[in-house]
């Protein structure tokens, strides 16, 4: 009997060492001086080979990406958040839609500009959902904060 114990529980170790999160996007946040007073804040995602990112209006199914920015009296936002990367559109017979994503690489880019020359941080979250040609992950938010202004 302690056989049998031992040996599922020895099944569940392995199983739970082997098991793995897939985390197959890496993210960078980076503001870049445009002008006196106005930056881009850049939220760049590098994703891993064979999987891609969804556009901010990707078409019906899959979660779109979307950034949110936190409040901060000393910064306005100019605009709205614009995209530099290679776009793909594709059917999805899953979604039976036709998709717009990102494969590779992809910065979302939003302008603003600092009320007065200060040092201040832009804090937000970017929420988004990657898939492969196998899976998709469920949607996930992840917390940045960038650094403005200063020398």
């Amino acid at each position: 009997m302690k056989k049998i114990y031992l040996a599922i529980l020895s099944f569940f170790i392995v199983a739970a060492v082997s098991a793995q999160i897939e985390n197959p996007v890496k993210w960078s946040y980076t503001a870049k001086k445009v002008s006196d007073k106005v930056y881009d804040i850049y939220v760049t995602a590098t994703l891993d080979p064979h999987w891609h990112i969804y556009a901010q209006e990707a078409g019906d199914g899959p979660e779109p990406t979307s950034l949110t920015f936190g409040k901060n009296p000393l910064v306005s936002f100019e605009g709205k958040t614009k995209e530099e990367g290679k776009l793909e559109k594709q059917y999805d017979e899953n979604f039976k839609s036709v998709l717009k994503f990102y494969s590779s690489k992809v910065s979302f880019v939003q302008r603003i500009k600092l009320k007065s020359a200060v040092t201040t941080v832009v804090k937000g979250s970017v929420n988004f959902m990657v898939c492969n040609d196998h899976k998709c992950l469920p949607p996930k938010e992840v917390p940045f904060t960038v650094k403005i202004g200063g020398k």
